[in-house]
């Protein structure tokens, strides 16, 4: 499980994951609780997302933890962002695990480690981490010592700390009708309800926990999508909203059922909160669309870019103050509320913004800058070669993460993904046929490097 552009050979750009069973296995999930109870000893949170493989792991992973004597509050099923939410707001956790996929296809599953500030751990943590794992340096508590478990529901502080954070009379007051798919991931355990405390009418689908995702793949892109536009459209509701398995993310549909792009919503936010700080830095990766640049400039607010990972991301946020950040695939972070992904947050956010501006999401989309961009990804096994090939094919590149070229027309990013074997390409063009041109320049190259 070699993981280019992040920690090492175990954690990636967003913690550890694989195949359940295969890549992933129980005495990994063991061993890294044992590290976390170790590094963070105390009292530790432990959530997870609906995948069939996740009570497994879960299970693991607290045996470790009580192993090293540090206790265990199980937080069940639970969306990632509702367990970083509760980590930050309780003063007495010391850190948190997530057995969590994400947007992985559902034959994956994951760990992630959690600050006690509620952010995920940063690069040189995950190092930390795996030099741990690796030399199995861990303490084992001896039998009067182990661990204790303790369960909680941090659903209800979760929902209410999203309602503290948003304008709830103006939303309400709006009657909003909202179609939400929760794509049976964990988002179906607070998200509906917190739709409906915010004065929706919220007609639900895919809202029961399956881990089996029978409905759609848990990544909330356009093509996995189809029945939330069909379903928006018809029942002329005036928004539509797409979590993915762990619901850090969120897509969304407009009141015509029409998806609009991650990179759109992504500056459409951006814009909003610069506007309202009166400025400000917003943060987000080098392959986040050049439309956020262009949205953040003009609402006078500056950008910095990270490579791809929204744990760099967060971290970045911390030190530069940041107003708001995020990436372009749904991942919106509003630091206010949480450093970190929060996809009901985004929910709650978007609706805030129609409201006050009194205007459908079409209407607020229509000033975005307009660009081509087109991704696609190809299987990639030897990430190194990659890396090595692009820095000779494309020395002209910046390699922030990944090769991104630039060019006066628009631009290129070819990156090793750090959670999957593959590479993802992402090309921008003021026009289409640019963006195309780009696109298949990238993957020519790409083939030709890896044969």
């Amino acid at each position: 499980m070699a993981r280019i552009g992040g920690a090492g050979e175990l954690f990636g750009t967003d913690g550890v994951r694989g195949i359940a069973n295969e890549e992933l296995t129980v005495e990994m999930a063991l061993n890294l609780g044992r590290v976390m109870g170790t590094i963070r000893s105390g009292r530790i949170a432990v959530g997870m997302d609906a995948r069939i493989s996740s009570h497994m792991f879960k299970s693991a992973v607290i045996a470790g933890i009580t192993s090293t004597g540090s206790d265990v509050i199980d937080l069940g099923l639970i969306p990632t962002p509702a367990l970083q939410y509760y980590v930050k707001t309780n003063p007495k956790i010391t850190g948190g695990i997530v057995v969590t996929a994400s947007h992985n296809p559902r034959e994956y599953n994951g760990i992630k480690f959690i600050q006690d500030d509620g952010r995920e751990f940063t690069r040189e943590m995950d190092e930390e981490s795996e030099r741990m794992y690796k030399s199995k340096t861990y303490r084992i508590a001896s039998w009067q010592d182990v661990g204790q478990v303790y369960s909680e529901d941090c659903k209800r502080q979760y929902i209410d700390g999203i309602k503290d954070k948003v304008s709830v009379e103006e939303i309400a007051g709006k009657a909003f009708k909202v179609v939400v798919d929760c794509g049976n991931g964990a988002g179906c355990v607070t998200t509906p309800q917190l739709l409906k405390e915010l004065g929706c009418t919220v007609i639900s689908i895919n809202a029961h926990p399956d881990g089996r995702f029978p409905a759609r793949n848990p990544e909330p892109v356009e093509e996995n999508v189809e029945q939330l536009k069909k379903v928006v459209a018809e029942t002329n509701a005036n928004l539509g909203v797409a979590h993915d398995g762990d619901a850090d993310r969120a897509t969304f549909v407009d009141e015509r059922g029409q998806f609009v792009s991650e990179d759109v919503m992504l500056a459409l936010m951006a814009k909003y909160y610069v506007e309202k700080n009166g400025g400000g830095v917003v943060v987000t990766p080098v392959s986040s669309s050049r439309c956020v640049e262009d949205a953040v400039r003009e609402a006078g607010g500056e950008i910095v870019y990270t490579p791809v990972g929204s744990p760099v991301v967060a971290e970045t946020m911390l030190k530069t103050k940041a107003v708001f950040g995020g990436e372009g695939n749904g991942g919106l972070i509003f630091p206010e509320h949480l450093l970190a992904r929060d996809g009901a947050m985004s929910a709650a956010k978007v609706l805030e913004l129609m409201a006050l501006e009194g205007k459908p999401l079409s209407e607020l989309v229509k000033d975005i800058p307009r660009y081509y961009t087109f991704k696609t990804k190809v299987p990639c096994k030897d990430k190194l070669k990659l890396l090595n090939g692009l820095k000779e094919e494309f020395p002209e590149a910046s390699f922030t993460d990944g090769a991104r070229i630039d060019y006066e027309d628009g631009w290129l990013l070819i990156r090793p993904s750090g959670t999957e074997p593959i590479a993802r390409i992402f090309a921008e063009g003021k026009t289409e046929k640019r963006a195309k041109e780009l696109l298949e320049l990238g993957m020519s190259a790409v083939k030709k490097i890896l044969g």
